[in-house]
């Protein structure tokens, strides 16, 4: 009987800064998701190092003696990569890999590993390789030796690996290959929403890890891919559902995230098409996170990018089994309440008073106000339909319990 064999992380150290616009308690915010996102690129964190500045340094980042420190540290623990939560210039680059003699990362190329790992289809592969050889393009001088020198692990992927002799000429031809394969493709999936027909669309957006995947399996009983890592869906998944006996087509799109690359948003310009022609909106919350409200603002501003914050839209707020909020003690006279504190009751009201009915609480895990959820939905759709399809709407009743 063959042995399991046991998973292998390779060691990784993050590093952060706190300046004028990162306090100390943002930047431990951005380590955690950091630590994370190296978590589910195959990495183990072993160390963080956050350095206070107001003016980054140049050349490194980080000022010189805190750099010995971490290649003190690197040297004597076998460390593989050392990832930076802020995107590094390619000289800032080339210049920390002479002194650490390890793989040096940024936020940027992290992400775009991952979905280099996550994409299965060879329309997602094509948008990854195109970002990943636009991210890659100004960084070509210094990086060919130091991949001669590292193989495999995290950041690795892709297409630096295997062509060290690549110039930038190729990599531009490359480039402009992929933009025309691309379009053709983008015509093509065009074409395919045209085809769909005049059903009412619904889009399930937000912050990756926040559940869209799981939901949509509940609602639509399909099998799309979820799992406890950030992107576990890279495409678009589209089904037709059917609430009452009323259809409509419900599409899970890629997860968004703070900072995320912009090559990315522009190569994956036609998967958030979805959400462009979406009628309603779902935007699936991790209510369990202690910073979902921020999670909440950077949706928003991607919806800004892609010009459509303005569509109609319900929050669903997704974990509530998961919810537990900090606790004070009844002889605490010193702790300020905050919204850490907030029961789930409190959190209802507030966002009640914000945006109204437009706010659902749910476990999409465990099936909890599901049924509130497919009424919501059923009369959004609905409303839709009806104005859509006016000579069939006496086919949907306006209350779902009559059927």
């Amino acid at each position: 009987m063959l042995e399991k064999k046991s998973i292998e992380y390779e060691k990784a150290v993050l590093i952060g800064v706190i300046n004028k616009s990162q306090n100390e308690e943002k930047v431990t915010e951005y380590l955690d998701e950091l630590e994370f996102l190296t978590y589910t690129a195959g990495g183990e964190v072993t160390k963080r190092f956050v350095q206070r500045m107001d003016i980054p340094n140049p050349k490194t980042l980080i000022g010189s003696g805190k750099m010995e420190e971490v290649q003190t540290y690197v040297k004597a623990n076998d460390i593989g990569s050392v990832i930076f939560d802020d995107e590094l210039s390619p000289a800032q680059q080339r210049n920390i890999e002479k002194l650490l003699r390890c793989k040096i990362i940024d936020r940027t190329s992290l992400i775009l590993d991952i979905f280099a790992q996550r994409a299965q289809t060879s329309y997602a592969r094509t948008q990854v390789e195109l970002a990943q050889y636009q991210y890659l393009l100004p960084r070509l001088t210094g990086l060919w030796t130091h991949l001669e020198r590292q193989k495999g692990g995290i950041g690795m992927r892709g297409p630096g690996e295997t062509e060290i002799e690549t110039d930038r000429r190729i990599v531009r031809d490359r480039i402009s290959l992929l933009k025309k394969k691309l379009g053709k493709i983008d015509r093509q999936m065009e074409t395919q929403r045209g085809n769909r027909g005049a059903l009412v669309r619904v889009a399930l957006i937000g912050y990756t890890n926040v559940g869209k995947s799981t939901l949509m399996n509940v609602v639509s009983k399909s099998d799309v891919f979820a799992e406890n890592k950030l992107f576990a869906t890279l495409d678009t998944t589209v089904r037709k559902v059917v609430i009452g006996n009323l259809p409509f087509l419900l599409s899970d799109t890629v997860g968004f995230i703070r900072k995320l690359p912009t090559q990315l948003v522009e190569s994956f310009k036609s998967t958030l098409d979805e959400v462009r022609e979406a009628d309603l909106l779902l935007h699936i919350v991790d209510i369990s996170h202690p910073n979902f409200e921020e999670h909440i603002d950077s949706v928003h501003k991607i919806l800004d990018e892609i010009k459509s914050a303005d569509k109609k839209t319900i929050m669903v707020f997704n974990k509530i089994d998961q919810y537990a909020p900090e606790i004070i003690e009844e002889d605490d006279l010193v702790t300020e309440k905050t919204s850490i504190h907030f029961t789930l009751e409190e959190w209802k009201k507030t966002w009640y008073s914000k945006i109204g009915d437009r706010a659902l609480f749910i476990s999409a895990l465990n099936k909890e106000n599901l049924d509130s959820f497919r009424k919501r939905v059923y009369d959004e759709v609905r409303e839709i339909h009806v104005t859509r399809f006016p000579y069939n709407n006496f086919l949907y009743p306006e209350n779902l319990d009559e059927f």
